[in-house]
């Protein structure tokens, strides 16, 4: 399984995002390019704990669960997302978005193994290994969503 804790994924995403455009369209889903990048760089800042995002009550939060949709099922196409990783979709500059991407992927590379994270809304208390393929996870089907 990918993680954001591999260097080699982690290049390969980085790559990919900043092959994003502006006038690029997505494959599914209402985000523009900008919006995305805001979306995925606040779900890394909610990951480092500098964004406060309310948990939710949720049976992803059961081990087995959670397990499978890390590690096994794809991830589906127009999940529900918290408000606080979509507040700033609309607003969103697309070079300031990929300044910021590049930024947190150095602080999440930064990390420590091991490092402890903030619970994740819907997961809850996520190991440090859950958060990187988690983190890879999404980042990638956000970058599929935009064919990169």
């Amino acid at each position: 399984m990918a993680s954001i804790w591999d260097a080699s994924v982690r290049s390969a995403i980085c790559d990919r995002a900043m092959r994003l455009t502006a006038d690029a369209k997505p494959a599914w889903g209402k985000f523009h390019a900008a919006a995305m990048l805001a979306h995925l760089n606040d779900t890394y800042r909610m990951a480092l704990g500098t964004l406060p995002v309310a948990s939710r009550n949720l049976p992803l939060r059961f081990k087995p669960i959670r397990t499978l949709f890390i590690y096994y099922l794809p991830m589906p196409k127009g999940a529900p997302t918290a408000p606080e990783l979509i507040a700033r979709s609309s607003a969103a500059d697309l070079d300031e978005e990929k300044r910021q991407f590049q930024s947190l992927m150095a602080t999440l590379a930064a990390l420590p193994v091991g490092s402890t994270m903030a619970p994740h809304p819907a997961f809850g208390d996520l190991s440090y290994d859950e958060y990187g393929a988690l983190i890879a996870k999404h980042t990638d089907h956000h970058l599929r969503q935009f064919n990169l």
